[in-house]
Formats: C-alpha cells, structure tokens, sequence
C-alpha cells in the first residue's frame, strides 16, 4: 500500500518514528461500532489517521500495555505442556554480544525479523 511506503520514507529521513499502516488498516476493516485494540509500545505522533472513517463508524480504541504479568504464568504453562508452540515466529537466535545489532535489525524490520532470541 503507498501509506505504507510512505511512512517507511518518512521513517529513514527520520521525519516519523511510528508507521502507522496497520492503524489505519484496523480503522478502515473494523466493522461499524466495533473495537480497535492496540496493546504495546506505540511511540510518536502518526499522521494520516482516517479519522472521519473511525468517528463515522463508531469506533472504539482501547490501548495500554499489555498486562503481561497478568498472563506471563499461565501462557508459560500452556506452553510447557506442549499445547501450543510459539517458536514460530522466531526468526533470529544471537549471541547476548549480538542484541545490539539485532535491536537495529529489529527496529528496521530487515532480515524478516520478527523475533529475536538471545543466548547467554
């Protein structure tokens, strides 16, 4: 989508630190009256939010970082137990002396990277 090479644009000449294709994508699918959620870390000022669309349709926005100690024990044991594997979305295994590159690798979504383990 151009909004989103757009953003990645802005993003190198460091006009922009957020990308905020999948915001606005949420926006534009959500069914009317319906609830857009983003848990995380979202950082900076995005533009080009369609917020007629999101006011039109009634939307609701919920946001916050995730509450993961609410859910740290039970996803772990649910893991252990083998009835889910979440090493699919590992992409990188580094060094502990490697994170600070992986970190820009990370930031820069080069490499396909979408999660990194570290070894000590």
């Amino acid at each position: 989508m151009i909004d989103a090479v757009l953003d990645r644009v802005k993003n190198a000449v460091m006009l922009t630190t957020d990308r905020a294709h999948a915001l606005r994508e949420a926006i534009m699918c959500c069914r009317k009256a319906g609830t857009i959620s983003v848990p995380g870390v979202y950082v900076g000022f995005p533009d080009k939010i369609p917020f007629g669309a999101f006011m039109n349709k009634g939307l609701i926005m919920k946001t916050g970082q995730t509450h993961m100690h609410r859910y740290m024990k039970p996803l772990l044991e649910v893991v252990q137990r083998g009835e889910i594997d979440p090493s699919f979305v590992i992409t990188h295994r580094v060094a502990l002396d490697d994170a600070p590159q992986m970190y820009k690798t990370f930031r820069d979504k080069a490499d396909g990277c979408i999660k990194v383990v570290l070894k000590p």
